[in-house]
């Protein structure tokens, strides 16, 4: 009987200990700041010294917009540099010319139901920052639908202004205030 008790009682003791352990490795990693998140992007234009139409990685880390072609070096933006982020959505069609043969040739209207499969979704990013020298620059991405909300997200933490283009309110034509008076 005495036995039980002995082994009972260090049994309790190794799974106090495990669960300090446990505790501590969860305080300890909650400290840790979060890994940037790397974006798999086309820059289309805009950032100098890199070509148009470049894949690459796009990440934010320490306060910088950074991209990363696959072959050659990174350009980098300051997120306090940055003046405007606009967010927009674009549909592409794809397939190319064998799938326009198969609308084209599917019979009894067939090649609208083709069509609604032929497309797909892009989130665009538009970027807009001043240099170090004070000029004025932009830089236009383009990243699969939904991680442009993440881009956002991103840069908003960091205090760039962030303006959905499908949300923005109608300015009003000077020539239509005119004509209501």
């Amino acid at each position: 009987m005495f036995h039980r008790s002995v082994s009972a009682l260090r049994v309790g003791r190794l799974l106090a200990c495990l669960s300090l352990l446990v505790c501590y490795h969860g305080i300890a990693q909650d400290n840790v700041a979060p890994a940037p998140r790397s974006l798999r992007v086309n820059h289309i234009l805009g950032l100098p010294g890199l070509k148009d139409n470049t894949n690459g990685a796009l990440t934010i880390e320490a306060h910088t917009l950074r991209f990363q072609p696959h072959d050659g070096n990174a350009a980098e933006i300051q997120v306090s540099s940055i003046r405007e982020v606009a967010l927009g959505v674009q549909d592409k069609e794809i397939g190319g010319t064998p799938m326009a043969v198969g609308q084209a040739a599917a019979p009894f209207g067939g090649g609208r139901v083709v069509a609604l499969f032929s497309h797909k979704k892009y989130g665009i990013v538009t970027v807009k920052y001043r240099d170090s020298d004070g000029g004025f620059h932009g830089a236009i991405f383009q990243l699969n639908k939904g991680e442009a909300q993440v881009l956002k997200t991103g840069l908003e933490a960091g205090g760039a202004p962030v303006t959905e283009v499908g949300n923005q309110p109608k300015r009003q034509n000077k020539e239509d205030s005119h004509e209501s008076k």
